[in-house]
């Protein structure tokens, strides 16, 4: 029978380039539109429910529809949806941020995380009078053309392990702006060191996701991003963590988990309550940049739906909900995933381990240790790319959305939706190995 989705699909391609408007939503033969959402799970229009483990890219903290921010954002709709005049709204969310992230001392409001990236590096340039910006190789930072740069380049284009080379990820790119960008081979605490030495004459940034490469894969180590500290710190260059991503991880952030500051956090996601928003934050020195007292700004920057009052709102809503002890809870349901899946391993003796940390957890089919992102490439490339994503699907067919094995929280999690996430998981390896 043809479903509804597949009806919509064949509309969609009359529309979309091959009936997509976002990639990382590809789903073959086509995917399964969304009609609705409660709590934990959402429902299709052809009537399937499934327990959402993706949370749109772990933007929705809350689940769906919670309450609270619904009520909000139809208040606030009613009253005003965007004006050009600020509201109370965003000085509320940028003051919550104020005291929760410990490098944040002035806040800036845009409406993406791609945003949020590219006005840090303005910042950046502006504060230092340097033009290059550094990432790590397999880095992403969202979809601006310098910064997205050798996320997921090809082995064929590396070059040297110390000294990557910067490879456009989209046809097009200028070679004039790959040559502002330097990667940096992470976890390699003396090359990286080396590098930074060498280039910090033009050196304005270091950029680095704090967390996870690869969308939550590759982990920086302690003593790596504690040289990223000490290095950047004594060659005046900004240090920016990207907590566009990891911000849930903990109250304050995950640099409040490490206990390492950098110069500029940028942020979104979760801070706009299911709304869309960016932010960069930092010390009141480097933020100076925006300031118009004695003539014009160092760095420009406005926007037509920037601060608008429903993301600021619905982010206010939604961050102050999320509590110590909202935390401590979305942490222990992580850790009752993790544990599960590794009994499942055990139990099927597959080859695997789970990882992850607070309400993100990850089930990866190797035992291979993946240190870098070339060490992650030739594993993938390795077949278990294509076993990846066959396990991807079939979770889907056992009614857990997921990506690549990664599973995200959401706070109205149950233990029985816990549980049934590891019993999806039981049931799709054993069809994976069958």
């Amino acid at each position: 029978m043809t479903s509804q989705s597949q009806a919509i699909f064949s509309r969609a391609q009359s529309v979309f380039p091959s009936g997509y408007t976002r990639h990382l939503a590809v789903t073959k033969p086509h995917p399964q539109y969304a009609v609705s959402g409660e709590r934990s799970w959402i429902t299709d229009v052809d009537g399937t429910r499934k327990t959402d483990s993706l949370n749109n890219f772990a933007s929705i903290i809350h689940g769906h529809a919670h309450p609270a921010i619904t009520r909000l954002i139809t208040e606030q709709a009613a009253r005003l949806l965007c004006t050009v005049l600020p509201t109370e709204w965003e000085v509320k969310l940028a003051e919550l941020l104020v005291d929760r992230i410990p490098s944040v001392e002035k806040v800036r409001f845009m409406n993406t995380g791609t945003e949020a990236v590219m006005l840090a590096v303005k910042v950046a340039r502006a504060a230092t009078g340097r033009s290059k910006v550094a990432k790590m190789e397999g880095g992403y930072h969202g979809q601006y053309d310098l910064i997205e740069a050798s996320f997921q380049p090809s082995p064929s284009h590396w070059g040297d392990p110390a000294r990557p080379t910067p490879v456009a990820h989209s046809v097009g790119t200028p070679q004039s702006l790959l040559d502002e960008l330097i990667l940096l081979p992470v976890n390699d605490i003396e090359n990286t060191r080396a590098r930074l030495r060498a280039e910090a004459p033009n050196l304005a940034a270091v950029i680095i996701d704090p967390y996870r490469l690869q969308l939550g894969i590759v982990e920086p180590t302690h003593d790596y991003l504690a040289m990223l500290r000490e290095e950047t710190a004594r060659l005046g260059i900004v240090l920016i963590f990207d907590e566009v991503f990891c911000l849930r991880v903990d109250y304050h952030g995950m640099q409040g988990r490490l206990g390492i500051t950098p110069d500029l956090t940028t942020m979104g996601k979760i801070i706009g309550g299911g709304m869309p928003i960016g932010a960069v934050g930092g010390t009141s020195e480097l933020m100076s940049v925006f300031e118009i007292e004695g003539g014009e700004p160092k760095v420009k920057q406005s926007g037509t739906f920037t601060a608008n009052p429903l993301s600021t709102a619905a982010g206010f809503t939604g961050m102050t909900l999320l509590t110590p002890t909202v935390f401590d809870q979305l942490a222990a349901r992580g850790q009752r995933l993790r544990d599960g899946m590794t009994r499942v391993l055990r139990d099927l003796h597959v080859t695997g381990r789970a990882e992850g940390v607070g309400s993100f957890s990850g089930l990866l089919l190797t035992d291979q240790p993946l240190r870098n992102y070339r060490e992650l490439a030739t594993v993938m490339g390795g077949g278990l790319g294509d076993r990846m994503q066959a396990f991807q699907k079939l979770l889907l067919a056992e009614g857990v959305l997921t990506l690549r094995g990664g599973f995200i929280g959401s706070t109205p999690m149950t233990d029985d939706d816990i549980d049934f996430t590891i019993e999806a998981v039981r049931r799709a390896l054993v069809k994976l190995d069958a």
